[in-house]
């Protein structure tokens, strides 16, 4: 960002545009979101699909159990938020709003890409009116679509959304969009347990670290199973125990 534009306070404004046609703000809450310090990733298989996340508990004293990036929306479908929390459950409450009223309305269930769709074009809005300021969160939906099956949709601030074979968000996003490139060559589809696996193996390559059950959170949708379903601490550790036996 040069000098010129920071004097003329371009960055003070989320509705107007810098000389360079730059939305500062909107950048700024990208930024937001890596500074977070966690990061998640997507990975889209042949007949499921998996979200993973990092678990950090900030306090001792803090009970674990109530702190999570990982929400159920409707039966069918779920998402992590990567960023700040309190923006993330309150798009995640606007989720819920728009998908119990699109049933209300429609007399069935909203679709994955329909949802993000939906909650792109209000994080839009947020970066045309000056009295809203966009969310420093991403959303990565999960669903099952009775006729396209396995769905994974991401949302960004500035109001983008669209559908990936896998994804990631937060920080060191871009390493694990390289790392997910390199084990998705080509039209390969892994099975639900090789999509957990490359979901987590992708989390502990780009932040260098091992993992414990409680360290991490993921969430499932499989055909034998269309539920969002999150793991327990069990499953988890089960899952970990069956990765490392293969390593």
């Amino acid at each position: 960002m040069s000098n010129r534009s920071a004097s003329a306070g371009y960055d003070r404004h989320i509705t107007i545009f810098s000389p360079e046609g730059r939305l500062f703000q909107v950048e700024y809450a990208f930024k937001a979101i890596s500074n977070a310090g966690l990061t998640s990733v997507g990975v889209r298989g042949k007949d499921c699909v998996v979200v993973a996340t990092q678990k950090k508990v900030p306090d001792k004293l803090i009970d674990a159990s109530t702190v999570t990036h990982i929400f159920q929306i409707t039966p069918l479908i779920g998402c992590v938020m990567t960023g700040l929390d309190p923006d993330g459950r309150n798009q995640v409450m606007r989720a819920r709003q728009e998908a119990a009223e699109f049933k209300y309305k429609n007399g069935y269930d909203i679709s994955a890409d329909m949802l993000a769709k939906r909650m792109a074009n209000i994080n839009q809005v947020y970066t045309q009116k000056a009295f809203m300021r966009p969310l420093g969160v991403s959303m990565i939906l999960i669903g099952w679509d009775i006729e396209r099956g396995p769905q994974l949709y991401k949302t960004d601030p500035a109001g983008y959304f669209a559908g990936y074979r896998a994804t990631a968000a937060g920080a060191k996003h871009q390493e694990a969009f390289n790392y997910l490139e390199k084990k998705l060559k080509g039209d390969e589809q892994p099975t639900t347990e090789d999509a957990i696996e490359l979901a987590v193996s992708t989390l502990s390559t780009v932040l260098s670290a091992s993992f414990k059950a409680q360290d991490l959170e993921i969430a499932v949708i499989t055909q034998e199973n269309p539920q969002f379903h999150i793991l327990s601490l069990e499953e988890i550790d089960a899952e970990l125990s069956r990765i490392a036996e293969k390593d």
